[in-house]
This record gives structure tokens, C-alpha cells and sequence, in this order.
């Protein structure tokens, strides 16, 4: 039997777009810090930005919506969840407009959301790594998965942004509630309780996880180097941006690495199922090319331009974030080698 290469697509595109990822997304947030890009205020639509935020903000909007290329253009994926497809988008859409309640908490679930996910998928390269390197067990697994939410969410909780993270309760105050509007001034008043304890689990979570792997790598799990490499330089990555934010853009940085990673993806593993559907050869292929990063592009760039005011628009990008979140815990399956 052929052994199996250890990279997800090629050494070349893996390290181009999964490994490397978290690395050039740092230099390049430490480049564009403090310069007219990040700083300088631009109205669009009546609305002051920055090129900086327009294009990390059509990025991640972008690649939020590229699940639609594997939910719905994979028909072997959509003929399996149809009903979760097409039925649960709409009636949250009509949840959401017709509720301001359910608009808002929405918005709150869709910010944590975004936390736990992030560190899944980190956590699902790290387990195609694994499974790459010839391990045919799940043994690890647990391990790996904690691992990747501790580096990601932690710094979170115990560092720079921690604020920006909870504000999202602050709309509550547009339906009243006192409960859930004195959360940020609640949490930012423990928030040195919670950096101690995040740093102690850290840190025994730590030892204790190298002290698995050497008994992993005792009984004959195969160490897998690229696995290894991701998590690190992701866990130091997110350390370094989500703990201390030194040059202000931990937003751009974070989302920046996370967005390509995923539309990476996505193109790899969907390209040859669109191709087919748009042509024969190279035509076929230049063509998915053209609608896959267009169809992105262009939403991308609409929901981020898009005026909040327009309630039923805005709602369908809350959707879309957690559709997205929702169904890639499901879509991406390494047990079913779906990837």
C-alpha cells in the first residue's frame, strides 16, 4: 500500500496556506500597524473606516459564506443534511428579523461562537496531520482538541482583548435588560482572577500534554512534526496577539491566518467537484476559479459595506456566521475521511 503523504494537498500549498499561515499574518500586522492603512478614517456608504478593516472584514465575511461551496455544491454533503441545508437557515433568518431579543443574542452566541471555532480548526488540521503521519487510532485526540481551544481561547480571557470579546453584551441595553448590559463591567472586574487561572491550567495543561505525547510516542504513536509545528506557532501566535495586542492589530492578525487557512481549504477540496459543473480541462477549472473566489469576494465585500440600519440584510450575515460555525462541525469529518 502507498504510504500517505503527510500533507493535506501538497508540501508546497500546505505550507503556503495552513502551515505558515499564523507566522506571515503577525509580520504582516506588525507591518501595516500605525500606517494609513490601519489609521487613516475613509467614509463609505456614509460609514467612517479604514482600508484595514474593509479588507480583514471582507475577508472574513468571505470566508464565512465559502461553506456554501461544501454544504450545498457537494451534493454527497447536502443530500446527507438537507433539512439542516435549507430548513434551519430560514427559520433563524425569520427568528432574527422578527425579534430583537433573539437579533441580539444572536450577535453574542455568534462572538463565543467564533472563539470555540476558531480553535476547531486548528484543532482539524491538527487531526489531518495526525491521521497523515499513519496514526489509525484516536488516541491523542482529546488532547489535541483542548490543546487547540486552551491556545486560542485563553489569551483571550486573560489578555488585551478580553474587553472587546465581551462587549457584545452591551446591545442588551436596546431591550432593557440590566442583567446581561452589567456583564462587561461584571467580567472586566475579575478579569485578573480569570488571567491567573488561565495561566496555571495553561501551564499544568501544558506538561501534562508533552508528558502524554512521550507516552503516546512509547507505545508506537507515530509523532506527527507538522502537527506539532501548527500548534505551536498558532498557540504562540495567539499568545502574543490575543494576550498582549502589542501593535493593535490582533482583529486583522487573528482573522487574517483563520480566513485563508479556510478558503484554502475549501477551493482544495471543492475545486474538481465545481470544475466539473463549469467545464472540461483547464476551462473548467479556470471557471470555478471565477465563480468560487467571486461569489466570496463579492459578499465578502457587500456584507462589510453593508448598512447595519437594513435589518433583514444584516440578519442574513448573522445566519451565514452561524450556519458556518454550526455546519463545519459536522462537514469536515477526518473519522469519515471526508477531508
Amino acid at each position: 500500500m502507498t504510504p500517505r503523504s503527510p500533507f493535506l494537498v501538497s508540501p508546497a500549498y500546505d505550507w503556503a496556506f495552513f502551515l505558515l499561515a499564523p507566522m506571515y499574518a503577525l509580520v504582516i500586522g506588525i507591518l501595516i500597524a500605525g500606517t494609513r492603512f490601519t489609521d487613516h478614517e475613509i467614509f463609505v456608504l456614509g460609514q467612517g473606516t479604514t482600508m484595514a478593516a474593509i479588507a480583514i472584514g471582507s475577508l472574513v465575511h468571505a470566508h464565512l459564506v465559502a461553506v456554501v461551496f461544501r454544504s450545498h455544491v457537494n451534493a454527497t454533503i447536502f443530500t446527507r443534511y438537507k433539512l439542516r441545508f435549507v430548513l434551519v437557515p430560514i427559520l433563524l433568518w425569520l427568528a432574527i428579523v422578527g425579534s430583537t431579543w433573539v437579533a441580539i443574542t444572536a450577535t453574542v452566541v455568534a462572538t463565543f461562537w467564533d472563539v470555540w471555532h476558531s480553535g476547531a480548526q486548528t484543532f482539524g488540521f491538527a487531526r489531518i496531520y495526525d491521521r497523515n503521519a499513519g496514526n489509525t487510532t484516536d488516541a491523542g485526540r482529546r488532547l489535541d482538541y483542548w490543546l487547540s481551544q486552551l491556545l486560542y481561547a485563553g489569551p483571550i480571557l486573560a489578555g488585551a482583548t478580553f474587553v472587546d470579546h465581551i462587549d457584545a453584551f452591551e446591545n442588551y441595553k436596546d431591550v432593557g435588560s440590566a442583567f446581561f448590559t452589567s456583564i462587561p463591567a461584571d467580567a472586566t472586574g475579575h478579569q485578573r482572577y480569570l488571567t491567573w487561572g488561565i495561566l496555571a491550567a495553561g501551564t499544568i495543561f501544558l506538561v501534562a500534554y508533552v508528558v502524554a505525547q512521550v507516552g503516546y510516542h512509547r507505545r508506537g504513536h507515530r509523532v506527527a512534526p507538522l502537527k506539532v509545528f501548527l500548534l505551536t506557532t498558532t498557540g504562540l501566535c495567539s499568545i502574543y496577539t490575543w494576550g498582549f495586542n502589542t501593535w493593535g492589530e490582533a482583529f486583522f492578525i487573528m482573522n487574517f491566518f483563520h480566513a485563508v487557512q479556510y478558503l484554502a481549504l475549501v477551493w482544495a477540496m471543492e475545486k474538481k467537484t465545481l470544475a466539473r459543473r463549469l467545464g472540461d480541462g483547464r476551462d473548467g477549472l479556470r471557471a470555478a476559479a471565477f465563480v468560487f473566489f467571486g461569489a466570496v469576494g463579492l459578499y465578502g465585500l457587500g456584507a462589510e459595506l453593508l448598512d447595519p440600519d437594513i435589518n433583514t440584510l444584516w440578519a442574513l450575515t448573522i445566519v451565514v456566521s452561524l450556519m458556518h460555525f454550526w455546519w463545519d462541525g459536522f462537514i469536515w469529518s477526518v473519522r469519515r475521511n471526508e477531508v
